[in-house]
């Protein structure tokens, strides 16, 4: 964990950390189940195991002037930045009160009012994008600074290697976090990357690079805060290699055969949220009774998506060719 004093980061702060993975991990594990009874179609991609990244990189930020771009697996993201969990259950569902209107679905998340520009189908192709928001930033003249979360899959793309060496050639204030939950779909990420230590990739743009425990919700956050400080006064962008864990497979269809039992239950035992609640608990600033009545919110606040997605509308018909441009 964070060596940094607890107390000294406020209660408030560690308990929304807190509060904000519970409620990933309830309604992601909602989404599961709403997938198995057939009530959410298409690709489906969850963030168990992965939410204290998505949460304090995040919490690190200012969403009034900052901004996320993420790739397919973007759940924990949307709900990171504040979208509500009706509104992105709703949008698997495919109903009209989905935050894309029910057409996007699982990989579509979109929250332009907070500043949450989407989840990405194609693997790497946001990190253009995500360098292109940073350029704007930067071209008139703003306070922000850009996340742009990808998997480890995606770093061998080469939109990432031309998008890193733009950043660095303008000095734009992006902040590339790869999130190494150790497989490319059902690949160990060392099969097929020459190097094992992704961050050191930045050093050929001359970009600072840097390993993070992402299993570690405030190592993630002040490593973030950092680099988002850094880019700030200099428009420096970096490249953080947030190294984490996805408990389920790939995506729904996926049973994850490619790894042992062993292996799945060593990195339970680093569950992100345990290790939070344990640390808190260990220095006097949680109890059972206070977690488990957190747990219980928060399953509600999934119960009540799920309750909110089905009692929501289907698009009408003439919906279809609306929001097309071309």
């Amino acid at each position: 964990m964070s060596e940094r004093n607890l107390k000294d980061r406020g209660l408030d702060f560690l308990m929304g950390l807190l509060t904000s993975m519970l409620s990933i991990r309830f309604v992601e594990e909602k989404a599961a189940q709403m997938y198995g009874l057939r009530k959410i179609g298409g690709f489906c991609h969850l963030y168990i195991g992965q939410e204290a990244v998505g949460v304090g990189a995040i919490a690190a930020l200012d969403l009034t002037k900052d901004y996320v771009l993420t790739a397919y697996r973007d759940h924990g993201h949307a709900m990171a930045c504040g979208m509500e969990p009706g509104v992105m259950m709703a949008e698997l569902f495919g109903k009209e009160t989905g935050c894309s209107k029910g057409k996007g679905g699982s990989m579509h998340m979109f929250d332009a009012d907070r500043h949450m520009l989407g989840g990405n189908g194609i693997v790497g192709g946001h990190i253009p994008v995500a360098t292109g928001v940073a350029f704007k930033i930067k071209y008139n003249a703003e306070d922000g600074v850009v996340l742009c979360f990808f998997g480890d899959g995606a770093i061998h793309q080469g939109a990432f290697h031309e998008s890193l060496n733009l950043a660095k050639i303008w000095n734009l204030p992006v902040i590339y976090i790869c999130e190494n939950n150790q497989y490319g779909m059902g690949t160990d990420f060392r099969r097929v990357s020459s190097v094992h230590d992704l961050s050191s990739m930045g050093a050929a743009y001359g970009i600072d690079g840097r390993q993070v425990d992402g299993m570690d919700v405030l190592a993630v956050f002040d490593a973030v805060k950092a680099a988002a400080e850094k880019a700030r006064v200099s428009g420096e962008p970096a490249l953080l290699e947030i190294q984490t864990y996805r408990y389920k497979g790939h995506s729904m269809s996926d049973p994850g055969k490619y790894r042992t039992r062993e292996e799945l239950d060593a990195y339970r035992q680093q569950d992100p949220i345990l290790l939070l609640k344990n640390r808190m608990m260990a220095e006097g600033l949680l109890t059972e009774s206070e977690y488990e009545a957190l747990q219980a919110a928060q399953r509600k606040v999934a119960e009540d998506a799920v309750a909110f997605a089905e009692a929501s509308p289907e698009p009408a018909l003439e919906t279809l060719y609306e929001d097309i441009f071309a």
